[in-house]
């Protein structure tokens, strides 16, 4: 059984914080440097359990992946060395994503266009994970996959080949991964791969694969089109990872919510693909100062200073949503603490994530005190600015082995009267392993 954690009502909250190496940027700096052939370096990556597990998946394929010391703050510094995709071998053993669905959906696209057979598999969270998203357009491309119950759920199972078909997909439910996929396999495609999205999904991909020679173009044509030219070779090259706006989003949210606060986050990225929750914020009344810094990166980075701030609701519509998927729950604790009701609409695919997180963000801020209600995919926040602590009381929370709930639920504990319960708190690892050692000090 894991080890609860308790997280105690903070009088004020002050401190400088740098968040761990951006996991999105991570997996896919991992996968590209071994896809390439020759030697990459990684600088800052995340040392969270997801991209951990894209590394080992890769080993497993025969790429030469080193650490450099020992992880400060959730970074990591790795060395990659590859013989290029074409010489991986195929492995022993199932490929274990862990908890990961950035790994599973990523490494299919790449397998698919690599003439290999290989199984991906992982937790039993990961497997309720849907993949029929990621079949349907590999097999349009010419490659082979098979998944349980009906080709919906891991473990899946990829039979590539090369080269593949290029095709034109469609995205119906808004997803970098499912682009992403497409994109990987692109590689090995003849012809032009294109992606039309009707929300603009965060970039890394289509910026890294530029950095790294291969063409790819994004413009809009009623939809946000992404075209790249199958066939490309992937050249090595060294990375240097921004902070996770993700992790910071849980900054963000304690420092406007709480009502003495200031805090700084360092070198956080700035991509504007990422960046919905720091506009989401600032509509809700959130006094957030970014401060770009001079790069040559492809990806911007800055530093975040926020603020104590008088929040207000909101209304969050589908796009929104998607533009922030990942941030929702942390938002959904500002929700509660604004003047006015919020409403979220079109979250379905925060069913579908580590946990069923509409559910679980409802009946975690419930038992906190917090007025939620549920209706479908949608949700409805009655804030409660002005009452004391917003009304919310330390009490016994349980995060359902989801990251992002455990970290949203321990900020919520900063902000309510007593003590907080976390029954999981060890998840935040998937992510964010040092984070309960930067709440203690910023809290202290």
């Amino acid at each position: 059984m894991p080890s609860p954690a308790v997280v105690r009502h903070a009088a004020r909250l002050r401190g400088t914080l740098r968040v761990p190496g951006d996991k999105s940027i991570t997996h896919r700096a991992l996968i590209l440097a071994a896809i390439a052939e020759g030697e990459s370096r990684i600088w800052d990556g995340s040392d969270g359990l997801d991209c951990n597990s894209t590394a080992g998946v890769l080993s497993a394929l025969g790429v030469e992946i080193v650490r450099l010391g020992a992880a400060d703050g959730g970074r990591v510094d790795r060395i990659v060395r590859s013989p290029g995709r074409a010489r991986w071998r195929a492995a022993d053993d199932v490929l274990d994503a862990g908890n990961s669905g950035t790994t599973l959906r990523l490494l299919s696209g790449v397998l698919a266009g690599t003439p290999m057979r290989a199984v991906l598999d992982g937790d039993d969270s990961l497997r309720r994970r849907p993949v029929a998203r990621i079949i349907e357009p590999l097999r349009r491309m010419g490659a082979t996959l098979h998944a349980r119950a009906a080709d919906t759920l891991p473990p899946l199972t990829v039979i590539g080949r090369s080269p593949l078909e290029a095709i034109v997909h469609r995205s119906t439910v808004p997803s970098a991964q499912v682009k992403s996929a497409v994109l990987l396999a692109g590689l090995s495609a003849r012809g032009t791969v294109e992606v039309r999205e009707t929300v603009a999904t965060r970039d890394h991909t289509e910026r890294m694969l530029r950095d790294r020679g291969v063409g790819v173009t994004s413009f809009e044509d009623g939809d946000w089109v992404i075209r790249m030219e199958g066939g490309a070779t992937v050249q090595p090259r060294d990375e240097r990872v921004p902070g996770d706006v993700s992790a910071a989003a849980f900054w963000l949210v304690a420092g406007a919510a709480h009502p003495d606060a200031e805090l700084t986050l360092e070198c956080v990225g700035l991509n504007p693909t990422r960046r919905a929750i720091v506009e989401l914020l600032r509509r809700m009344g959130a006094d957030i100062l970014v401060e770009p810094l001079a790069t040559d990166a492809s990806e911007p980075v800055g530093t975040m200073t926020v603020r104590s701030s008088q929040l207000r609701a909101i209304e969050v519509d589908a796009g929104d949503v998607a533009r922030a998927i990942d941030e929702i729950p942390a938002l959904c604790l500002a929700a509660a603490c604004a003047e006015g009701t919020t409403r979220i609409r079109g979250a379905s695919e925060l069913r579908n994530k580590e946990s069923d997180r509409i559910a679980g963000i409802a009946n975690g801020l419930s038992s906190l005190g917090a007025r939620v209600a549920v209706e479908g995919d949608d949700l409805t926040i009655e804030g409660r600015a002005g009452v004391r602590d917003f009304g919310l009381a330390g009490t016994a929370v349980r995060t359902l082995g989801d990251h992002r709930l455990a970290m949203t639920f321990a900020v919520a504990g900063l902000l309510a009267d007593g003590e907080t319960t976390l029954d999981d708190p060890g998840s935040a690892a998937v992510s964010y392993p040092g984070f309960f050692t930067d709440l203690e000090r910023v809290s202290a």
